[in-house]
């Protein structure tokens, strides 16, 4: 008896595993940039867009910074005949399904019906082979310039302006490609740079300045947030 569609939240991590399965598998993504090796080429799934994994094809993921997807695997002959036609291709989808996928991660248990959901809506996909190629953005370079600027007044425009983009298209590209707002991103910077500098037994109104604090007390109430959110 073929195997009924089953849905999965899966964790990430920086090292590849290879492996294959006998029934199809869809890779939708949720958080952080997933990269998979299928067929000998590098494929990046982004928050909110799927790629099809035809039974048998061994393939292996992994997310350079982390990440979480969801996995949809099915034996059933119907998901068979109209998905493997889009094998080994990145499909976008409505930014709507980013907000399915939140409540999904967010069950405790995840309903086997959000399995032919999510099924469905991989056949109606646009594929996103078709539309022109996006000027990549070199992130490492980026990350980099901030830790540099973190004592400036840093904002979305500055650092759209580094890679070329608009300050629209770099909040998309930021939040679709490492799964995090630009602002967020700036302050997870600045957080690592001051625990880091801390930890070297710099005094905190010294990190502060440093790391673009408003005060010492604004930088120890971050660090206490850390530390309680562990």
């Amino acid at each position: 008896m073929p195997a009924r569609a089953t849905i999965a939240l899966h964790e990430v991590g920086t090292i590849a595993c290879a492996t294959s399965h006998a029934e199809l598998r869809v890779v939708w993504g949720f958080e952080g940039a997933i990269e998979l090796a299928l067929d000998g080429r590098i494929e990046r799934v982004a928050p909110g867009q799927s790629l099809v994994i035809a039974p048998g094809r061994p393939h292996a993921l992994h997310a350079p910074r982390g990440g979480r997807c969801f996995v949809v695997s099915s034996g059933e002959a119907h998901h068979l005949e109209r998905l493997l036609p889009l094998a080994g291709r990145v499909r976008a989808h409505e930014p709507a399904l980013g907000y399915l996928l939140r409540y999904l991660a967010a069950t405790p248990a995840v309903p086997s019906s959000a399995a032919e959901l999510l099924l469905e809506c991989d056949g109606m996909a646009d594929d996103a082979a078709a539309r022109p190629p996006r000027r990549a953005v070199d992130w490492s370079r980026l990350l980099a310039w901030i830790d540099a600027h973190l004592a400036d007044r840093l904002g979305v425009a500055a650092l759209a302006a580094q890679v070329h983009l608009s300050a629209t298209q770099f909040t998309v590209r930021c939040t679709e490609e490492l799964g995090i707002a630009p602002m967020a991103l700036v302050r997870r910077q600045r957080l690592a740079a001051a625990q880091r500098l801390r930890a070297l037994g710099l005094p905190v109104a010294t990190v502060a300045a440093r790391c673009g604090y408003r005060s010492p007390s604004a930088l120890t109430a971050a660090l206490r947030r850390a530390g309680a959110e562990r």
